[in-house]
């Protein structure tokens, strides 16, 4: 399997400084702070990275999952949430999921879901960390 590569650059000392996390090959570069972070400051922040990449992973393992029991999904859309508390701990992250899957109903569905929370490789990345939950629902 391919080794990926992601890149951050901080300057200064941590109430003023500033710095930027690339994604892979230059693919997206995010500014970052203190108040991006700790507060509602303008640019992103580690916690929405990680909740991307795991609302990606997610989603993707829902999908294949899904596909291999036969039901193909037309859409899966997640959204992150990554809760950061004192210290700064990540305390929790809850992955909210939309998915148009033909023919599933909605126990084999949530079936699928708890087996992609577990199993997806950011959820055993970050095992032994934060809560992980996922609430899921069929359109």
């Amino acid at each position: 399997m391919p080794v990926r590569n992601s890149t951050a650059v901080w300057n200064g000392n941590l109430k003023d400084g500033a710095g930027t996390m690339t994604v892979g090959k230059d693919w997206f570069t995010g500014n970052f702070t203190r108040a991006s972070r700790f507060e509602e400051g303008e640019g992103t922040n580690p916690e929405e990275l990680l909740g991307a990449a795991h609302a990606g992973c997610y989603s993707m393992y829902l999908a294949a999952i899904l596909s291999n029991s036969g039901f193909i999904p037309k859409q899966i859309r997640t959204t992150a949430q990554v809760a950061l508390g004192d210290g700064p701990t990540i305390t929790s992250i809850t992955l909210h999921t939309e998915a148009e899957v033909p023919g599933v109903d909605a126990a084999t569905f949530q079936q699928h879901v708890d087996r992609a929370k577990k199993e997806c490789p950011v959820s055993k990345a970050l095992s032994g960390g934060p809560e992980i939950k996922a609430e899921a629902r069929l359109v």
